[in-house]
C-alpha cells in the first residue's frame, strides 16, 4: 500500500472516531496504535508509552498547568465578578458601555486565565444576565461574551501560543509578544461593534416606545459619580499588578517562561487568598480539582495528538502531504489562503490543541519555504482557531454560553457570534496587508 492509500486511510480512520463519539485523545491515540499494529514493526508497539512520555517531557510544557492554575484561583473567586463591576463603573458614559465593559473583562481576565472556556463561564456568569436586565438582546449580550472568551487564545499566557511555539520550534516570548498587537485590535474591534450595535438597538426601541410600545431598559442612562469610579479601581488593580509582575518577569529577563508561569500561579492563589480570603481547604479544593481536572484532559490530547503525529511522520504521511503542497506550486497567498480553509475545516469538530499538534509536520515546511514568518503566521492561525471557538458544528464557546443561559436559543447564539466571526476575518486581513501588527513588538524587544 502506498504513502497515499495509507494517507487516505489515516484520515479516514481518524474521521470515523472522532464521530463516533470517542473522546478526542482516545480517538487520536487509538488510530495511531491501530496503524503501528499494521504498518509498523512490532517492536514499535512497546514504545508507545515512551514516545509519549518523551513527546510531553519538554520544560515549556510544564507552563501549562500552571497557567491553568492561575485561571481556576481567579475563575473559582470573586476576582471575576468584581473586574465586571469595576469596569461597568468606568464605562457608564459610553455608549454601549456595558457591553464595552464585557469585553474589556474578557480581554483582561483573558490575559490572566489564558482559558477562553473559562473566561466565557467567569465573565459570562454575571456579564450575561446584566446586559439582559439593562435591555440588551439575548443573541447581542450572548454573542459579546462568547466572542470575548475568545481572546484568551490569542493575549497571553495562551496555552495555544505555547503549544504553537513546541510544535512550530519558534521562540514562546517572540510569540507571546505577537499576539498583544493583534489582541488589542481585536478588542477594539469588538468594542467599536458592541458601541454600534447597542445604538441599533436602542433607536429600535426608542421607535417602538414612541409607537405605544413597552418600555425598554435600554432607554435608561446609568450614572455613576466620581466617589463611585474611584472607589471601584481598588477591584482591578489587583489583576494589574499580577499581570504586570507576570510580564516584567518573563521580558525583563528574571524568568523563564516556566518559572514565570510559577510565579502567576503563586501570585493569583496569593491574591484570592488573602483579598478574597480563599484559604481554607474547603475553598482550595474546588481551585485544585479544577486545574488537575483540566490539566489531565489536555494533557492526553497533547501527549495522543503528538503520538498521532509521530505516526503521521513515520508513515511519510506528513512529508507526503507537504511535497503535494509544494509539488501544487501554488502562489504564496493562494498557498496560505489554502492552509487556513484547512484548519477552518479542520476547527468544526477539532479543538486548537489537536489542530495545531496535527497539522504542524504538514503545513509548516511549505509555508516555510513559501518564506512567511512562521510567528506572524502563528498569530494568524490563532485568530482563525479563535472562530473555531464560535462557529457552528462545535463552537466549544457557544455551548459555554448554553450552560450558562440555557433560556437563550441556540439560534439566537449563533446568530450573535456570527458578526464577530467577521470581525476576525477583518482581522486576518488587517494581519495580511499590516504584518507589522504582530511583528514590530517582538522585533523591537529582541533587537538587542
Amino acid at each position: 500500500m502506498g504513502t497515499v492509500e495509507i494517507g487516505l486511510l489515516y484520515g479516514g480512520a481518524t474521521l470515523v472516531a472522532l464521530f463516533a463519539g470517542l473522546p478526542i485523545a482516545f480517538a487520536l491515540g487509538s488510530v495511531a496504535v491501530v496503524f503501528m499494529y499494521f504498518f509498523m514493526p512490532a517492536a514499535s508497539l512497546d514504545t508507545v508509552t515512551q514516545n509519549v512520555y518523551e513527546e510531553m517531557a519538554s520544560i515549556t510544557m510544564l507552563t501549562i498547568p500552571l497557567f491553568i492554575l492561575k485561571g481556576a484561583a481567579i475563575g473559582r473567586s470573586r476576582a471575576g465578578a468584581d473586574l465586571y463591576s469595576a469596569l461597568h463603573v468606568w464605562m457608564g458614559r459610553v455608549p454601549g458601555g456595558l457591553g464595552v465593559a464585557n469585553v474589556f473583562a474578557c480581554a483582561l481576565f483573558a490575559a490572566m486565565a489564558g482559558s477562553s472556556p473559562a473566561t466565557c463561564s467567569a465573565i459570562g456568569s454575571a456579564g450575561i444576565p446584566e446586559m439582559r436586565r439593562r435591555g440588551y438582546s439575548p443573541g447581542f449580550a450572548a454573542g459579546i461574551i462568547a466572542a470575548g472568551g475568545t481572546l484568551g487564545i490569542l493575549l497571553p499566557p495562551s496555552i495555544t501560543l505555547i503549544l504553537y511555539a513546541v510544535a512550530a520550534e519558534q521562540s514562546l516570548g517572540r510569540l507571546f509578544l505577537a499576539g498583544i498587537g493583534p489582541g488589542i485590535f481585536m478588542v477594539v474591534l469588538f468594542a467599536v461593534y458592541a458601541v454600534v450595535r447597542y445604538r441599533q438597538e436602542k433607536a429600535t426601541a426608542a421607535a417602538a416606545y414612541a409607537q405605544g410600545g413597552d418600555w425598554s431598559e435600554l432607554l435608561r442612562t446609568d450614572t455613576f459619580t466620581a466617589r463611585e469610579r474611584f472607589a471601584a479601581i481598588p477591584r482591578v488593580l489587583p489583576f494589574v499588578i499580577l499581570l504586570i509582575g507576570v510580564m516584567f518577569a518573563l521580558y525583563g529577563g528574571i524568568a523563564t517562561p516556566s518559572e514565570t508561569a510559577g510565579l502567576g500561579a503563586v501570585l493569583a492563589l496569593a491574591m484570592v487568598g488573602g483579598i478574597y480570603r480563599v484559604w481554607r481547604p474547603a475553598q482550595v479544593g474546588p481551585i485544585l480539582m479544577s486545574t488537575l481536572r483540566e490539566s489531565t484532559m489536555l494533557m492526553m490530547i497533547i501527549g495522543m495528538s503528538l503520538l498521532y503525529s509521530y505516526v503521521m511522520s513515520y508513515l511519510h504521511i506528513s512529508q507526503g502531504a507537504a511535497e503535494w503542497i509544494v509539488g501544487m506550486h501554488l502562489s504564496k497567498w493562494l498557498l496560505l489562503a489554502a492552509i487556513l480553509v484547512l484548519v477552518v475545516v479542520l476547527g468544526f469538530f477539532l479543538p486548537p490543541v489537536s489542530i495545531i499538534l496535527m497539522t504542524a509536520p504538514i503545513i509548516l515546511p511549505p509555508l516555510r519555504a513559501a518564506g512567511f514568518d512562521l510567528i506572524w503566521f502563528g498569530i494568524i492561525m490563532s485568530i482563525v482557531m479563535e472562530m473555531g471557538l464560535i462557529h457552528p458544528p462545535v463552537g466549544l464557546n457557544i455551548f459555554v454560553i448554553k450552560n450558562i443561559a440555557p433560556d437563550i436559543p441556540l439560534r439566537d447564539v449563533v446568530m450573535g457570534v456570527l458578526p464577530f466571526v467577521g470581525l476576525m476575518l477583518v482581522s486576518i486581513l488587517a494581519l495580511c496587508f499590516v504584518p507589522g501588527l504582530a511583528t514590530w513588538l517582538p522585533t523591537l524587544v529582541y533587537a538587542g
